[in-house]
């Protein structure tokens, strides 16, 4: 299994259990990505991905999209995507 940084968390609204994520590669819907940080690290797969409030199956680097996640996170974390 390897990891592959593909951005960072911006902000997280934390009522609704979504993080603002700044890509730097590619991401899609199904991919299975980790938020780790200095109080942060789980693993999730991407049920849903927005960008301005529309539903997206598929970002590129440069996106800055909104994920829903499954635990607690904060600006500045890293997110990996997991593949292999």
């Amino acid at each position: 299994m390897e990891e592959i940084r593909i951005g960072k968390v911006t902000h997280y609204f934390g009522r609704i259990g979504v993080a603002v994520v700044s890509l730097t590669d590619p991401v899609k819907v199904g991919d299975v990505v980790r938020f780790k940080g200095r109080n942060t690290d789980f693993s999730q797969r991407v049920e849903s991905m927005q960008v301005e409030h529309k539903a997206l199956s598929q970002a590129k680097p440069g996106d800055v999209v909104a994920i829903q996640v499954t635990g607690r996170v904060h600006e500045g974390d890293a997110v990996y995507k997991i593949v292999g």
